[in-house]
């Protein structure tokens, strides 16, 4: 399983912003998909998946970011997208593209894949 997410870059508070992570090695409809991120000095946390398999399509968001993101996948593409709208300087971070081959995607475990990592930086 390889992920490689691209998108991140400098933008102002307020801004929006999109990332994309695309998804290869296997056939990824039976996979959740989705984002955690990381800032500086701090533990990797959640941010928003979207389930694959029976659950297809069933999304879980971070309260932290809850309102402000969408995530959504393509699973023609084999590609995950999180909108990220109304950024705040402390939505600054490395945000990484995850799969789990089953269900509910929410924390960093053994078993889920990891990318390489995009970073965001929101300025105020």
């Amino acid at each position: 399983v390889q992920l490689q997410a691209s998108g991140g870059g400098v933008v102002q508070a307020g801004d929006s912003l999109e990332l994309s992570c695309v998804a290869s090695g296997t056939t990824f409809d039976k996979y959740a998909l989705g984002w955690f991120r990381q800032a500086p000095g701090k533990e990797r946390t959640f941010v928003a998946s979207v389930d694959g398999g029976w659950g297809y399509g069933t999304k879980y968001y971070g309260d932290s970011v809850k309102g402000r993101v969408t995530i959504s996948r393509d699973n023609v593409k084999d590609t995950v997208y999180l909108l990220m709208n109304s950024l705040k300087p402390e939505d600054t971070a490395v945000y990484y593209c995850a799969a789990l081959l089953g269900p509910r995607l929410t924390t960093a475990h053994t078993g889920v894949y990891w990318g390489q990592g995009t970073l965001v930086t929101v300025s105020s």
